[in-house]
């Protein structure tokens, strides 16, 4: 890759991925952690929410009230559906046009889809599925603390210290590693879901809106949408969960799903599973959590059966709360557990189950 004046890029860009004229949650995410580096690089760099579709400028105020400085709308009539030619070409001609110096998509379907073939089409690095993200300023503490003021030009922009250090679960989870693009720009990483935080909304915020040309035909599109059909079944929104109730290996069976989905109804969760479940063909890959499935963030993780694969916690270790139940009490599980049960979960849950309903029973009698 050849070597870019660094000096050309400025600003931070979240690829606000909508679908059907509503944000992704992972873009609020997104935007929020921008907002983060943001202020770590320097007081004028800018958050900047790309939309990209048709009829979507009702959106522009939700990015603005989750921490975008700007907005740049890329509307047109072949832009209302997403095809994988038309998007890289118009965000890839934007990308040439405004430089920034970041550039963060959500790790959904459409985000690895399109980030590799910009980043291509760019010249540049992409690192994928991140789960953390930093701007070290070491290097301009030492400048500032020499220095009365600070003098940028003894600095040297290729050194890694002043980039985005972006960093993922390699070698299967064992290990994680930090990974950087100290010569070339925009710097460029897909996120996973789940991982970074929103901002508080704040009411009525405002931005500039900044309507971008775009120069798309339908010769550039190499694929026709004759027909959307959307698979008629349960929904399973892990993401924005607030409690998630977890089957493993020791389930036993698949029949064991119908008790998980049972305690999850009762305490107001999802089901979730391990990635041994999924394989074996118990559940459904979307009810699948860790580094291969989702990552998530609730407020209660209830990991029922599972003994605590690396793969399994680095997707679910950021839960606020986390009660393991495992008849193994040497499983690694219990070394994340807030709260740990030892015991066969087809006596415990039953019993937590019993105990809920006691709770509500008392709870509607004082009432």
């Amino acid at each position: 890759m050849s070597t870019v004046n660094l000096s050309d890029y400025k600003n931070i860009w979240v690829y606000a991925e909508q679908r059907d004229g509503k944000l992704m949650g992972v873009a609020l995410e997104l935007i929020g952690e921008a907002y983060n580096l943001a202020r770590d690089i320097s007081a004028d760099t800018k958050v900047c929410a790309l939309l990209v579709g048709d009829g979507i400028d009702h959106l522009a105020k939700e990015c603005f009230e989750y921490g975008a400085d700007q907005v740049y709308m890329l509307q047109h009539p072949l832009l209302k559906n997403f095809t994988t030619d038309a998007y890289t070409k118009v965000i890839s001609d934007a990308l040439e046009e405004y430089k920034p110096e970041i550039v963060l998509y959500g790790a959904t379907h459409i985000g690895r889809d399109l980030a590799p073939r910009i980043a291509a089409r760019s010249n540049t690095g992409l690192t994928a599925d991140c789960t953390h993200l930093d701007v070290s300023v070491r290097k301009y503490i030492e400048f500032a603390n020499a220095n009365t003021t600070l003098d940028t030009s003894k600095m040297d922009p290729a050194d890694p210290d002043t980039g985005l250090k972006m960093t993922r679960p390699a070698f299967g989870g064992n290990l994680m590693a930090t990974i950087v693009s100290p010569r070339t720009r925009p710097q460029m990483a897909t996120v996973r879901p789940g991982v970074m935080s929103k901002r508080e909304r704040e009411e009525g915020k405002t931005g500039e809106v900044i309507n971008v040309a775009v120069k798309i035909g339908e010769s550039d599109i190499r694929t026709k949408i004759i027909n959307i059909v959307k698979e008629a079944k349960e929904m399973v929104s892990l993401v924005d969960a607030d409690i998630i109730c977890s089957g493993g290996r020791g389930l036993g069976g698949p029949e064991g799903f119908k008790l998980i989905k049972e305690f999850a109804d009762k305490v107001g969760g999802v089901v979730g599973s391990s990635r041994a479940c999924v394989d074996s063909g118990w559940i459904d890959h979307s009810h699948q959590v860790g580094q291969t499935g989702t990552t998530v963030k609730p407020k209660i993780y209830f990991a029922c059966g599972i003994s605590g694969a690396i793969q399994h916690l680095a997707g679910m270790q950021n839960s606020d709360i986390i009660v393991a139940i495992n008849k193994d009490p040497d499983a690694p599980i219990f070394e994340v557990a807030d709260y740990g049960i030892v015991g066969d979960l087809y006596k415990v849950i039953p019993q937590i189950i019993e105990q809920w309903d006691n709770a509500e029973a008392l709870a509607d009698a004082a009432k």
